[in-house]
């Protein structure tokens, strides 16, 4: 088969003393994502939708948060090496459909920063980066501002295949 679809998803808490960071951008807020990297949910879910598309396990196989050098790690890096992956395994991104799931702050400014760091890490055109953002109608623990969380779709080619 010459194309495959793959889905990821993450979430992290949000803390104070961290800064926001999503899709590679620095976002002005008073808490930011914890985590073992810079906590980006969204590159992360991008991440776990490619590397499930090539069927290639998940992030946390491949860049393990018990691993030194990933602490702090800029997940730009993570991308970048996920999509390498994918390339020495014959695969190339298509494009990807992504939500962001947080009650504050507004997000929609912030997208076409977030597009123009995707894409070219990605290696496809601005309009291969879909970004939405959403509430959850302060339901759960993301609509108290506990966290954020994120999904990602994806659609994988063969390279050389024509798709």
């Amino acid at each position: 088969m010459n194309i495959r679809v793959g889905f990821g998803f993450d979430t992290h808490r949000l803390v104070e003393g961290r800064d926001l960071i999503l899709g590679g951008v620095k976002i002005p807020h008073a808490t930011g994502l914890l985590g073992h990297s810079d906590a980006d949910a969204l590159l992360h879910a991008i991440c776990d939708a490619l590397l499930g598309a090539a069927n290639l396990r998940d992030l946390g196989f491949h860049f393990p948060d018990t691993d030194p050098k990933y602490k702090g790690v800029d997940s730009r890096i993570l991308l970048a090496d996920t999509v390498k992956l994918l390339r020495d395994r014959g695969w190339q991104t298509g494009n990807v459909d992504c939500t962001i799931v947080a009650e504050a702050p507004k997000l929609n400014p912030h997208v076409p920063a977030m597009q123009a760091v995707i894409a070219p890490l990605l290696g496809v055109e601005l309009d291969a980066v879909s970004i939405k953002a959403t509430r959850n109608e302060g339901m759960d623990a993301i609509g108290k501002r506990e966290g954020m969380k994120a999904y990602a779709v994806v659609l994988i080619t063969k390279i050389g295949s024509g798709q």
